[in-house]
């Protein structure tokens, strides 16, 4: 038995908003190649060509330096979500892998009536430790913020 103790953790993550907006207002942002326009903690978020036939593939560039690329593995123009993995990082990942999902919902009736309801959540690798799960809440709140004040400028 190791000396050095792990806490147990759930392996993922699901944060979520209502946005301020028709769904067809904040779908037009939900590209992995234009997250840049909403995600202030990144610099830029391009294609990277020639990598892959089968597989969009984006390089995002954070402004602490960070790079990431990740890869497209679901898109529903109709169910409204789109599901990408990390497929490298510069520096290192302290975990295995990580698939992520941003879905939208229109909201209906109600109070928030006309209104996005957002969710983007993440499953990791049995090997991501809480601080990784913890990190990745405050990146998806900070992203999803980022998102309402972005669509809410369109609108000005």
């Amino acid at each position: 038995m190791s000396s050095t103790s792990s806490i147990p953790t759930s392996n993922a993550v699901t944060e979520s908003a209502v946005i301020d907006a028709q769904l067809s207002e904040v779908w037009h942002f939900i590209k992995l190649q234009d997250f840049a326009r909403f995600w202030t903690k990144l610099q830029s978020s391009e294609y990277l060509k020639g990598t892959s036939d089968e597989a969009d593939v984006v390089k995002w560039t954070f402004k602490d330096g960070t790079i990431v690329e990740v890869k497209q593995e679901e898109h529903s123009t109709i169910n409204h979500y789109i599901s990408y993995s990390t497929i490298s990082s510069d520096p290192a990942l302290t975990y295995t892998a990580v698939v992520s999902t941003i879905r939208l919902y229109p909201v209906t009736s109600g109070e928030h009536e006309g209104k996005t309801f957002i969710t983007w959540s993440g499953n990791f690798s049995s090997d991501a430790d809480a601080g990784v799960i913890e990190d990745a809440k405050f990146k998806r709140r900070e992203a999803l913020a980022d998102l309402a004040q972005a669509v809410t400028k369109l609108h000005k």
